[in-house]
């Protein structure tokens, strides 16, 4: 059974594609600050994913829409400097490179620059070719994302799963394999029927990570908040909770303020 590496030499593309050759899972996780990631980091997952979810559970905002290249930078940037081993993924986020290629690159380019980012993910198959071919050429990895693409969640009308439909399943497969094509490195699959994420997986030689996609994918991604259980408002069938800690911060958080009113903290021993 595999488990987790405690090795800190640095997770490349190279290293993925090895671990899809081997039958060896990758685990991937969101990160957006340093603390958080130095802790996921040492404890041994292969890819810290600085996603736009940011933009929920970090903002509050109800899409990740309204994040912008800069918020992105900023995350992302305190991610990399905690990272040791783990590869760092930033999302590019909306209107950072749909239907404009130029605007694309100098994107891209500003995010690795301005980071040290490994790689970048892109929504989107066909209809985004143009802007992911041009990002490649600058020789910076790229992820696809294909499935529920939340970024597009006003065209898709709700968070629901996608692809259950033959006709859209067909065009997954279709783009998933136009992706490998143009040179991504491995292709998130997000909230489709775990059979279709199973023939993706099967029919392409780069590394898939599932997501509300079944276990038949070639690894497994999770927003950090909620895998801890500090969200508690957000259950999709797809999560496993491996913790609450939103019991555990309230707990805490309520023993400081019952200390404080009574003068027990801090106490004699607890000053100069």
């Amino acid at each position: 059974m595999s488990t987790a590496k405690e090795s800190t030499k640095r997770v490349t593309v190279t290293e993925l594609a090895r671990m899809k050759s081997e039958g060896e899972k990758i685990s991937m996780l969101t990160a957006y600050d340093y603390t958080m990631a130095t802790i996921i980091d040492r404890a041994g997952t292969d890819i810290l994913l600085v996603g736009d979810s940011a933009a929920n559970v970090m903002a509050g905002w109800d899409t990740t829409i309204p994040i912008t290249v800069d918020h992105m930078i900023y995350h992302a940037a305190s991610v990399k400097r905690a990272a040791k081993r783990a590869m760092v993924v930033v999302d590019m986020p909306f209107g950072s490179y749909q239907g404009n290629s130029i605007e694309a690159i100098n994107s891209a380019v500003k995010i690795m620059k301005e980071t040290s980012a490994d790689a970048l993910k892109l929504e989107g198959g066909v209809e985004i070719m143009e802007s992911i071919e041009r990002i490649l050429s600058a020789g910076i990895p790229v992820m696809g994302h294909l499935g529920l693409t939340p970024q597009s969640i006003n065209k898709f009308g709700g968070y629901s799963i996608r692809a259950k439909e033959d006709k859209e399943a067909d065009r997954l497969i279709s783009d998933a394999l136009a992706l490998e094509k143009a040179g991504v490195f491995a292709i998130v699959l997000e909230k489709i029927p775990a059979t279709l994420a199973q023939k993706a997986t099967n029919n392409l030689s780069i590394p898939t990570i599932g997501i509300g996609a079944g276990n038949k994918t070639d690894g497994q991604v999770l927003v950090i908040q909620d895998m801890l259980g500090m969200n508690q408002s957000f259950s999709p069938k797809f999560l496993r909770r491996y913790h609450n800690l939103h019991e555990e911060i309230s707990g805490a958080v309520k023993n400081y303020i019952n200390d404080v009113k009574s003068s027990d903290f801090p106490n004699e021993k607890e000053q100069y």
